[in-house]
């Protein structure tokens, strides 16, 4: 399913088999309805409640799945591009480093969303 276009590649990094991850997961929910390369809106839903549960909880002030929705629909055309979703994942990533750092800050005293990342 991954990019097979390249010839006699390298073995991916880390960071690159992530990408690729990203790339797939996005498919995996873009070509159930509509157009295969957007996401409808229930596909965005399904990609969240299945993909994003746990890291979704960390964006700040969370907002409805329909608010999310139309801030990430930029041109308002009911469909959600890769770059689009990808400015969500990005925001989430954001959110979640800070709260590792956050929780690494509070490590002396009992936390009870202790994750154990390897930074």
């Amino acid at each position: 399913m991954s990019q097979t276009c390249q010839t006699a590649q390298a073995p991916l990094s880390e960071l690159e088999k992530s990408i690729d991850t990203i790339i797939d997961v996005f498919h995996q929910y873009s070509r159930r309805e509509g157009d295969k390369d957007t996401l409808t809106r229930a596909e965005m839903k399904l990609l969240l409640e299945k993909q994003l549960a746990n890291y979704l909880r960390h964006v700040k002030n969370q907002s409805s799945l329909d608010q999310i929705f139309k801030d990430l629909d930029t041109n308002k055309n009911q469909q959600l591009s890769f770059g689009e979703v990808m400015m969500l994942i990005v925001r989430v990533t954001i959110a979640t480093h800070e709260h590792l750092h956050f929780c690494e800050d509070k490590q002396g005293h009992q936390h009870e969303h202790q994750h154990q990342h390897h930074h």
